[in-house]
């Protein structure tokens, strides 16, 4: 049964089958309604024959049979038209006489109810009657009533298609006519057949491709060029060209998920790797320091052992804000960390965040210079959440500008939203490191450099939280001359 599993081999057996029964019942119809029409005609012409055959002979007398008359009528009719067959009947449908060799005819009675449905019904043609030579037999006939001074004696019934009929049918049905009839109807079911199989083969040939392409794409091969083939066209509306385009869309999409958790797996290892190396250098200074500290214990002075300790204690600072960090990102992308939707005055927040940052601005000498608009409206966003983006954004800006830079915020209600500017005059970003400096532990050339230290995680977070509250970070940076990173934030609307 390997033939039938293909979809276009189950349609071509269908198919087949379907004008195959078609072609019979099509020829077995015409056939019928052929010869329905041939004894119609011959009814309708012969309708008379009967009556003009009473109204000349004299076929009954004091009810017994004309038996010369008869002989008359059926040597006439013999001559004439040799299928015509002639009984003389009784007023009950008994056979009184007929034109016939003995031994030919096989009832002795003919039911009335066709002769009456002939001589007083207004049926519709043919009406066929008992054939007295065939007990199962039905025939076209013509009737008219025998009756002498009104009194019925009998009837004379006429087959008009007797056994010499017959014989004529069946060379009929042999003739080069009928014959070529039922060729040209073979002939026109075949090629409609042939033309449905091409229009079959041509509707699934794309399906077969699409099925072989999925095949391939189980088996996993790329789909390279014979994707090419499931180019489907969407103004169409074929059902077949929205499944190749939708298979092929959803490939694209699975390749684009799959490079990209092949790219998220690469920096997971990276950041492995970078966490690794960011906790080994603190723990291991810290671990050296505390065993000088034990080694040297008597031997060094105050002032050295408070060197010691402060050092190691900015290491521990910076192992906790690494950790704490990690937890906080690792949190934000787990969904663990929900939005608290508030409206608050941002102009407000932007002045608290400044002023904790006036220690380290002092000790870098740098001017914080703050351009905001007068009566801002309200933004509809978490307070803790974007004050954690704030002091990210200024402490990124801070760490990163030389002693004497400046460093500039700007709020500028746009429209419906808020926008927030935090500019400074530092080192700036090559433009081939644009489009990293959001990945998790990336740190500038500046930094790999011998630069300050940082931990590489403030961006990232500071991206998802803005990413959780529908809105995005840009970034805007040239070489020497100084960074701007740009964000909105809604305005709240009151119910």
């Amino acid at each position: 049964m390997q033939l039938f599993r293909s979809l276009y081999s189950k349609l071509a057996a269908v198919l087949t089958g379907l004008f195959f029964l078609v072609g019979l019942s099509f020829v077995a119809l015409t056939v019928f309604s052929t010869e329905m029409y041939q004894e119609e005609v011959i009814q309708k012409l012969n309708s008379h024959l009967a009556e003009h055959i009473v109204g000349q002979k004299l076929l009954m007398q004091d009810q017994r049979v004309n038996e010369e008359a008869l002989e008359e009528v059926f040597h006439m009719l013999m001559v004439i038209n040799p299928s015509i067959e002639i009984y003389l009947l009784d007023p009950g449908g008994n056979i009184l006489a007929f034109s016939a060799p003995p031994g030919k005819v096989k009832r002795s009675r003919v039911d009335l109810r066709p002769i009456k449905k002939w001589l007083y019904g207004n049926a519709t043609l043919p009406i066929l009657g008992d054939d007295p030579r065939n007990p199962e037999g039905k025939k076209v006939f013509s009737v008219a009533p025998v009756s002498k001074l009104g009194k019925l004696e009998g009837y004379l019934y006429v087959i008009l298609g007797g056994e010499i009929y017959d014989s004529v049918i069946q060379k009929l049905k042999g003739s080069f006519i009928l014959k070529l009839s039922i060729g040209v109807i073979f002939g026109s079911l075949l090629f409609a057949l042939i033309a449905g199989l091409l229009l079959f083969a041509m509707l699934t040939g794309r399906l077969r491709r699409l099925a072989n392409v999925m095949d391939a794409f189980e088996k996993g091969e790329m789909l390279d060029q014979r994707s090419l083939l499931l180019q489907g066209r969407k103004s169409s509306a074929d059902e077949i060209d929205r499944l190749s385009t939708t298979f092929r869309e959803m490939v694209e999409r699975i390749h684009a998920q799959m490079k990209k958790l092949q790219k998220s797996d690469a920096l997971r290892r990276e950041l492995v790797a970078n966490v690794s190396h960011d906790l080994r250098t603190p723990l291991a200074t810290l671990q050296g320091y505390i065993e000088t500290l034990i080694l040297k214990d008597k031997s060094l002075k105050d002032e050295e052992r408070r060197n010691y300790l402060e050092t190691a204690i900015k290491h521990c600072e910076r192992l906790g804000r690494l950790v704490s960090e990690l937890l906080e990102l690792a949190k934000l992308d787990s969904n663990e960390i929900r939005v608290h939707y508030e409206p608050f005055n941002l102009s407000e927040l932007v002045q608290d965040v400044v002023q904790k940052f006036q220690l380290k601005v002092k000790e870098k000498d740098l001017h914080v210079e703050t351009n905001i608009e007068k009566d801002l409206p309200f933004v509809n966003a978490d307070i803790g959440l974007i004050e954690r983006v704030l002091e990210n954004l200024i402490e990124n800006a801070i760490h990163y500008t030389l002693q004497g830079g400046s460093i500039r915020l700007g709020l500028t209600p746009q429209k419906e939203v808020i926008s927030v500017q935090i500019s400074d005059t530092g080192c700036g970003i090559p433009e081939q490191e644009l489009p990293h400096i959001f990945n998790r532990f990336y740190q500038s050339d500046a930094s790999r450099k011998g630069g300050p230290k940082h931990t590489g995680l403030g961006l990232a977070i500071t991206k998802r939280i803005l990413e959780l509250h529908g809105s995005s970070i840009e970034l805007t940076s040239a070489l020497n001359s100084g960074t701007t990173f740009t964000f909105k934030l809604p305005v709240h609307t009151p119910a």
